[in-house]
């Protein structure tokens, strides 16, 4: 069964972009094909949820070869494209030490709910559940079309 939406689609303005490509680049490590968020739609609010998207694209570096013919977003794609928005959320609220990375922990409770195909805008949502000095816990959901499409539990920890 699906979980509730973190995001109040009613209430979202998607044309508004808060924060741009660069500007989440100041703040995570991932270059080139590996930046997967292309805007933030929503910083977190009193409710803690910040929105992302990744506009889907049939020219994108994976698409000839996921699936030829018909392409489909790769779901580990869609886990690392959340993990970037949480690593993002945690990053504009903390201070890491010099020389620290925030890499990727674990998921938990990975679903799959839909496909993703080009063009489409997949949008994310993410909310801190468990956060520590070194480590953090989100629940993370994407959206196409406002149709619940993936929903996880990203875990980031200093290394």
């Amino acid at each position: 069964m699906p979980s509730a939406a973190l995001i109040d689609f009613e209430r979202l303005d998607a044309q508004r972009v808060v924060a741009s490509r660069e500007e989440i680049l100041a703040k995570l490590a991932q270059r080139g094909r590996f930046a997967l968020l292309d805007g933030i739609l929503r910083a977190a609010g009193e409710d803690g949820v910040i929105v992302g998207f990744k506009d889907i694209r049939a020219d994108d570096w994976w698409a000839s070869d996921h699936i030829p013919g018909r392409p489909l977003f790769p779901g580990v794609l869609m886990c690392e494209a959340a993990a970037q928005l949480c690593s993002y959320d945690y990053l504009c609220k903390a201070t890491i030490p010099a020389g620290t990375f925030l890499g990727f922990g674990g998921m938990d409770g990975t679903r799959f709910r839909g496909v993703v195909e080009p063009p489409s805008r997949l949008v994310i949502a993410a909310k801190p559940e468990k956060v520590r000095s070194r480590m953090f816990t989100y629940s993370a959901q994407a959206f196409v079309d406002r149709q619940l499409v993936f929903e996880t539990q990203i875990i980031g920890v200093l290394v």
